[in-house]
């Protein structure tokens, strides 16, 4: 088993995310498309649209549930938002997935909000065959999306074609990995660097340690004790930001790791203004363009 390095700022500062031209306009810092929400839980595609663009993208285009569409275009005036066909359950119809033109996109993220995981995987997966490999972006699965990459009796385990990023906490990576979670909390290392083998996509394994596995390279760990960051929308926030990381042109295993690092000092710097717990996972948002300046700058 790979030993891992510390995901700290010294580190990433070496590695540094492209910057943006002075000059450059819009598409210049790239195109971000969050496709995701449901009836009940809309927030969560809000959350995610909104730090994609902290994070520094310069388009957003949100694909959402018709039902909340409306909604989610007053909440988000930067976007622009597509109506998807949904079920009577709320979830989204897998053929929705013709109607999205994503030839120009960046950076795609998948998940936040989407009810029904059966339902979700059906509409990722006619999403990725669609596209193919011949979109040139990094696509990040989030929450319902990631049961895409789930084996059943019947299927083997998907490997992507494209740049692709999984976010699991410990409970999907169970899933993923046909597992218990306490099998995936007593080892998470090799949980991590497994899938992400297995699917030939960068693994972002969720906790207060985060590993980041994207074979062959060295994983990474964070060591992120925060309970405040144990909140309903935080996992949300931290998708939105690799995708927007992404969509301005880090390689997606730059993106996840800046993200990963970005998120957790944005914690921080909540709990010292607010205190240890009850900050918001949309205050998160806020701070994100603080963060990164001040870790390319100080």
């Amino acid at each position: 088993m790979p030993k891992t390095r510390a995901l700290t700022l010294a580190a990433l500062r070496r590695w540094p995310l492209p910057k943006p031209s002075a000059r450059g306009d819009k598409e210049a810092r790239g195109h971000v498309w969050v496709i995701g929400g449901s009836p009940e839980t809309p927030g969560a595609v809000i959350l995610a649209a909104e730090a994609a663009m902290r994070a520094g993208a310069g388009k957003l285009t949100i694909a959402t549930v018709r039902s909340v569409a409306l909604a989610v275009a007053i909440a988000v005036p930067e976007s622009r938002v597509i109506a998807l066909a949904e079920d009577a359950r709320g979830a989204v119809r897998a053929g929705a997935a013709a109607g999205l033109d994503l030839d120009r996109a960046d950076a795609v993220l998948i998940g936040p909000g989407m009810a029904d995981v059966p339902a979700t995987a059906r509409f990722v997966r006619t999403l990725l065959r669609r596209i193919g490999a011949d979109l040139d972006a990094t696509v990040v699965l989030d929450a319902a999306a990631l049961s895409v990459a789930r084996p059943t009796p019947s299927r083997h385990r998907v490997r992507f074609t494209l740049p692709t990023v999984l976010t699991p906490h410990a409970g999907e990576m169970a899933k993923l990995m046909r597992t218990t979670r306490e099998a995936i909390e007593s080892d998470p290392l090799s949980a991590a660097t497994g899938c992400a083998a297995a699917c030939d996509a960068v693994v972002a394994l969720k906790g207060s340690l985060t590993y980041i596995a994207a074979p062959p390279a060295r994983p990474w760990m964070h060591d992120g004790e925060d309970a405040g960051l144990a909140m309903s929308g935080s996992g949300d926030v931290l998708a939105g930001i690799i995708a927007g990381l992404a969509a301005r042109g880090g390689a997606a295993d730059q993106a996840v790791a800046w993200g990963v690092l970005t998120h957790a000092r944005s914690g921080a710097l909540l709990r010292r203004r607010r205190g240890p717990i009850g900050y918001l996972a949309r205050e998160l948002c806020d701070v994100v363009p603080e963060i990164l300046a001040d870790a390319v700058h100080a």
